[in-house]
This record gives structure tokens, C-alpha cells and sequence, in this order.
């Protein structure tokens, strides 16, 4: 049988969990911050929109490289997008809420199943990939004697250059970490 805990004992064991009820219940805190994400993805809904009436109007006068910029334009938009939308997704599952959606035949795979280490990786995939369709754009750019100047692009090759290494630290960082929580 359990000895009775002395009065002292049970104010800690109350504040102990008084405390950790309001540290579980402040992820809450982070709910403003994915409505904030959710604003920034109908911006770029709104920046995509123009982009698109401004670029189809003028396809007609268009050659084969102002095309090829015209769509690396719209991808690097919808690779942002989907960006916002994983973090959103998994940024609010993983630190807040699970989102239930029922059975929706709709509800994307990966939803719940993408944790914190995938979500960095993720990121800087799709940073990587972003800087990836800068850099090429800058390049089209160039033949048309339009591109940025030597300075501005060594700094583009280095950013990404750095973006490269990163992803590639982070990976070795995961598959190492993996490895050992197998032992």
C-alpha cells in the first residue's frame, strides 16, 4: 500500500501538473502562425493570378525561351505553394492538433505521417529546387542579354551552392541519427 504523500509533496505534484498542462495547452500559441502561413498562400494565389494574365497576354510575341522562363516562373510559384501547404499540414499536426478530416476520399497520404525530421527535409528540397529554377531562369535570361549581372550571379551560384550543402549536411545528419536510434 501507497505511504501518503506529505502536504508539501502533493503542492508540487499539483503545481508540476498545473505547470505541464499549460505548457501542453501553449502549442496552441502556434495556431496564429499557420492562419498567418495560410494568408501568405493566398498571396501567392493572388501574385500567381497576375503573373498568369500578365504572361498569357502576351504569348503570342513569345519565343521558345520566353516560354521556357514563362513556366519555370509558374513552377517556382507552385513549388512555394506546396511548400506552405506541407508546413501547414504537418507543422500544425505535428505541434498542435491532428486535423481530422474523416475518411475524405481527398485527404492527402503523407498527412500525419510526415514528422519533424521529414518536414526539414522537405524544406530543403523545396528550397533547393526554388533556388534551382532561379538560377536557370537567370540563366535563360542571360542569352537575351537580360539576365543579372556577374556579381548578382556568382552570389545566386553561391546561395545555392549553399543550399546544396546544407540539404546534404542535414541528410547525413538524419541517416546518421537514424542509425543510431536502430541500435
Amino acid at each position: 500500500m501507497a505511504e501518503p504523500q506529505p502536504p508539501a509533496a502533493k503542492r508540487k505534484a499539483a503545481f508540476e501538473r498545473a505547470l505541464e498542462t499549460w505548457i501542453f495547452r501553449s502549442r496552441w500559441l502556434l495556431a496564429p502562425f499557420y492562419l498567418g502561413l495560410i494568408l501568405a498562400l493566398g498571396g501567392l494565389l493572388v501574385v500567381f493570378g497576375a503573373e498568369v494574365v500578365h504572361e498569357i497576354s502576351a504569348i503570342a510575341g513569345m519565343g521558345a525561351q520566353d516560354a521556357i522562363v514563362m513556366a519555370l516562373s509558374f513552377i517556382d510559384l507552385s513549388l512555394t505553394a506546396n511548400l506552405l501547404l506541407i508546413v501547414i499540414f504537418s507543422g500544425y499536426e505535428n505541434f498542435v492538433s491532428k486535423i481530422d478530416t474523416g475518411e475524405h476520399e481527398d485527404r492527402p497520404d503523407w498527412m500525419g505521417a510526415i514528422d519533424f525530421a521529414d518536414l526539414k527535409m522537405k524544406l530543403i528540397a523545396s528550397i533547393i529546387a526554388i533556388s534551382a529554377i532561379a538560377l536557370l531562369r537567370s540563366f535563360m535570361k542571360l542569352s537575351e542579354g537580360d539576365g543579372p549581372n556577374d556579381r548578382t550571379l556568382a552570389w545566386m551560384v553561391g546561395l545555392h551552392l549553399t543550399f546544396l550543402a546544407s540539404g546534404l549536411f542535414l541528410a547525413l545528419m538524419e541517416l546518421i541519427s537514424s542509425r543510431s536510434r536502430e541500435r
